[in-house]
């Protein structure tokens, strides 16, 4: 009889410190997540990681875990700052920073926060202290590090959580810059929903060394908790007496809804807010306390619909959303995936409805190419478009062009004559000899 060696799927088999499994288990942690089994024993042994993995899939942990065991079994008082985790948006920094202090608190492992929004001086200060974790964005970071308030000489882990995004929003080079004034002996990892290689490649060449790649689910895998549909909009009056009637018919707990202009945002809540929904608004010009009380409303329940821009599309970790309506149709594929992951979220089941316009047929066929999934087309009673899909369809589901049509010789010369006989009567054109004006020459035929 052949005996059968059973897998180890419980957080035991990493042998996390004592401490750190406190943390775990006052977490609630049953056992590791797909990417945190695949992830978590090679960064504990310090190799360079590549990870792909969808939104609510315990990415985060995947990689705290193996920075805080590294920091508890080899602890270095006299140090600066040990470990470095950058994020895109002040939103999902906020989150690994809550998560991190959950984890630690067991521990005597301090965590330091430098986004946008606070004072300098503070952060300054923050820095003094010698953090061992500091989760920051990289903008911020890189004016302390020009004013020569933050020391990363000792650093161990550099972690680029939604690497993409940063690349994305023209942060590459605020990216390169940090990882230069960093520690050159220490361990990389990039962690990200979406992660295109080709696009990251000068960076990845740049920051990583013989990175180890795991995809633990593709980009086209990763919404299959996730009901996705489109309704047929003609403009954008159209698309918000659209966006009132589902929010006030269908049931759901939570709701969230993207536009993709901070102008957008705030016609939306202004208008929500006059059809009397219980309406929140998000975007990149708020300041940070305002931030922060708009997502302790929405996420205690007293906003039950939030209207945002992209900046609510990464990091936003609120347990209840049901619904996302695309009211724009996201920019690219990538942040479209974004965006619907804030939903269906660790195996629940969501629903992600986007509005599309005429204009916005050939981005819909993109997305749902990238994605592998055609969206149910559905409608909102009374409300039809007169927009009913493009009548010139290519196979590959693209709108048709018109080329323009080329002309045989003797259309071409038939064509000429007849400009000809538009021009008699007409001054000759003039060219330009100098010191004068002259008829320009008739050439022979």
């Amino acid at each position: 009889m052949t005996e059968t060696t059973e897998i180890d799927t419980s957080f035991e088999q990493f042998s996390l410190h004592p401490r750190l499994t406190k943390g775990v288990e006052r977490l609630n942690y049953k056992k590791p997540t797909p990417v945190q089994q695949q992830a978590i024993g090679p960064a504990i042994a310090g190799t360079d990681l590549l990870v792909c993995a969808e939104t609510g899939s315990g990415k985060t942990a995947a990689f705290l875990l193996p920075i805080i065991q590294k920091l508890l079994l080899d602890e270095a008082p006299n140090s600066s700052t040990r470990a470095l985790i950058m994020a895109p948006t002040r939103e999902l920094a906020r989150q690994i920073v809550k998560n991190a202090k959950m984890l630690t608190q067991y521990s005597h492992l301090e965590i330091g926060q430098i986004t946008g929004g606070d004072q300098l001086k503070y952060q300054k200060a923050l820095l003094r202290k010698n953090p061992e974790i500091v989760v920051s964005t990289p903008g911020r970071l890189l004016e302390l590090i020009q004013h020569n308030a933050a020391d990363l000489s000792d650093l161990e882990v550099l972690v680029l959580d939604e690497a993409d995004r940063m690349l994305d929003m023209g942060l590459s080079e605020d990216v390169l810059k940090i990882a230069e004034a960093c520690n050159k002996d220490r361990q990389t990892m990039l962690f990200s929903a979406t992660l295109n290689p080709r696009g990251m490649a000068s960076v990845i060449d740049k920051v990583l060394r013989d990175p180890q790649t795991l995809e633990v689910n593709s980009v086209r895998e990763q919404q299959q908790h996730i009901v996705q549909q489109r309704v047929l909009v003609d403009d954008s009056e159209h698309k918000s007496k659209c966006l009132a009637a589902i929010l006030d018919k269908e049931t759901f707990h939570k709701a969230l809804v993207f536009a993709n202009t901070r102008s957008q945002v705030q016609k939306l809540y202004g208008y929500l807010h006059y059809k009397g929904i219980n309406t929140g608004v998000l975007h990149g010009d708020m300041g940070q306390d305002e931030r922060n009380h708009v997502m302790y409303r929405y996420r205690r329940d007293q906003i039950q619909v939030l209207v945002a821009t992209d900046v609510a599309a990464r990091g936003l970790d609120v347990d209840g959303v049901e619904l996302v309506i695309n009211f724009d149709l996201a920019r690219n594929p990538e942040d479209y995936i974004h965006r619907i992951g804030r939903t269906g979220r660790a195996g629940k089941g969501g629903r992600a409805i986007s509005f599309v316009t005429p204009y916005d047929w050939n981005l819909m066929i993109r997305i749902e190419n990238f994605i592998n999934t055609k969206f149910e087309a559905i409608n909102v009673s009374g409300l039809q478009a007169r927009f009913k899909g493009p009548k010139k369809i290519k196979s590959s589901g693209k709108v048709a062009g018109t080329k323009k049509k080329k002309l045989d010789k003797k259309e071409a010369k038939g064509k000429n004559r007849l400009r000809d006989k538009k021009n008699i009567g007409k001054p000759k054109a003039k060219i330009n000899l100098g010191d004068g004006m002259a008829p320009a020459p008739i050439k022979k035929t």
